[in-house]
């Protein structure tokens, strides 16, 4: 499918940092816009969510194993050992969304435009999952009914005997506790809270989580290159935010190093991995 085509009728500069005019002269090869060139400044700070390489022996994880096995997702667990943080930081700048409504899926980096859609990601990871045309996988089918998941049903599952979601006080159920789930359970979150769904706070796992989870141990078909897809668009987006403790930092993080630097080696972007994931 072809990029939406890019619109210069709204700016987002307040989310930047920067309130200066993107009219000015800027990096041409390194960055598309004046604006984008500032939001790399905005975000140069913030920190970084690393991946995790599976390295287990065969007697170890077997269900785990098999399932990664049969999903096709080896590329997923065995990523680049190390990242280029600067190709990574010009990615998240050059992706950042700068007119609302317009969902583009592609970066600029070194000169060449280079699309981070669903299609370029399943490519990337080996096409882990064929889906025809405006098919969708099991897991978004589920999750788009309107009677949803069960979440009985994935309470039992995730969940040692006698263990629940934590609740509100109205009832409703809203995260399963790290200390609650079975180590399968918790061996699947430490996948995806690292190398899917990157997120610092790993005590536990909130709903919409935990149904991911669910559809992959009851098989469901999980199309993971547009889950990773939104996830990144969702980074791109993120506005800076003050450090609670330390207001001359941002509490932001971005993930997919190791993804992100090997899309561009595929794309012959010239990168220095330096960092260590």
């Amino acid at each position: 499918m072809a990029p939406k085509k890019l619109s210069t009728k709204r700016s987002r500069r307040d989310a930047t940092g920067e309130g200066s005019s993107a009219a000015r002269e800027f990096d041409s090869h390194h960055f598309r816009s004046a604006e984008h060139q500032q939001r790399f400044e905005a975000i140069r700070g913030w920190s970084f969510h690393r991946e995790r390489r599976v390295q287990l022996r065969e007697d170890e994880y077997t269900d785990f194993q098999e399932e990664i096995a049969h999903r096709c997702w080896t590329p997923l667990v065995t990523p680049m050992a190390k990242f280029d943080p600067e190709i990574v930081l010009e990615f998240y700048a050059n992706a950042w969304p700068t007119e609302d409504g317009v969902q583009d899926m592609r970066s600029w980096v070194r000169g060449q435009w280079i699309p981070f859609d669903a299609d370029a990601l399943s490519q990337f990871l080996g096409d882990p999952l064929v889906l025809e045309e405006g098919q969708q996988c099991e897991f978004s089918q589920r999750r788009n009914r309107a009677d949803g998941f069960d979440d009985e049903a994935i309470a039992q599952l995730l969940c040692t005997p006698g263990q629940d979601f934590s609740r509100t006080a109205a009832g409703r159920r809203v995260r399963i506790m790290r200390t609650s789930m079975t180590t399968l359970t918790q061996t699947w979150m430490t996948l995806l809270l690292n190398n899917v769904l990157p997120s610092d706070h790993n005590s536990d796992l909130p709903l919409p989580k935990c149904q991911l989870v669910y559809a992959i141990l009851t098989r469901m078909s999980v199309h993971v290159a547009q889950v990773i897809a939104d996830a990144i668009y969702l980074f791109a987006g993120m506005a800076p935010t003050r450090h609670p403790l330390h207001p001359d930092k941002s509490n932001r993080a971005l993930g997919f190093l190791a993804l992100i630097t090997g899309l561009f080696q595929s794309y012959g972007v010239p990168i220095t991995p330096s960092k260590v994931i």
